[in-house]
């Protein structure tokens, strides 16, 4: 059996990552248009489903993570907050022992519409994935992990540099 040429491999991986582009502009879409259906701006949506997906996975966000992962200021997502808590949209808690920490929980009818909305496109992605024995789902985690692990390591590389050049006046 022939070993695949370095030319081939490379074309492959090309090939994977222009796939990898597509699925994110399609992720993309799909929160344009969930925040249309919902009747709100993307950013206040895409920060909904933040909020939401990590209820989900039972790791509640403060405010200071959400702006984390929705690359906003503290001051506009503080704005953004403010605009979702007045909708009814999230409740801003605090539940930890320290008092000073602040959780944010989406309001009931927001994980039903997002259910509603993306319910369809999760039963498509269940039986695309469905064939795909587990051995190979796993090494597909550890594949993404490491797009992802990356990703961050390159975004905090370049938030480092546009601070260095904001504090050296460039």
């Amino acid at each position: 059996m022939e070993e695949p040429m370095a030319e081939d491999v490379a074309a492959q991986r090309e090939r994977l990552m222009e796939g990898l582009r597509i699925y994110g502009g399609h992720y993309t879409e799909l929160s344009r248009r969930f925040a249309a259906w919902l009747g709100l701006h993307s950013t206040d949506a895409t920060a909904l489903l933040e909020i939401a997906a990590a209820e989900e996975r039972g790791a509640p966000l403060s405010p200071a993570r959400l702006s984390e992962r929705i690359s906003l200021s503290s001051g506009a997502t503080t704005a953004l907050l403010n605009r979702l808590e007045a909708g009814g949209h999230i409740a801003r808690s605090r539940e930890h022992t320290d008092r000073r920490v602040v959780t944010l929980r989406g309001g009931a009818h927001i994980q039903e519409r997002a259910d509603e909305f993306f319910g369809p496109l999760a039963v498509r992605l269940d039986v695309a994935t469905a064939s795909y024995p587990p051995e190979l789902l796993e090494r597909f985690e550890s594949f993404v992990a490491d797009l992802n692990a990356t990703m961050d390591a390159h975004l905090g590389d370049l938030a480092r540099e546009e601070a260095a050049g904001t504090a050296d006046g460039v």
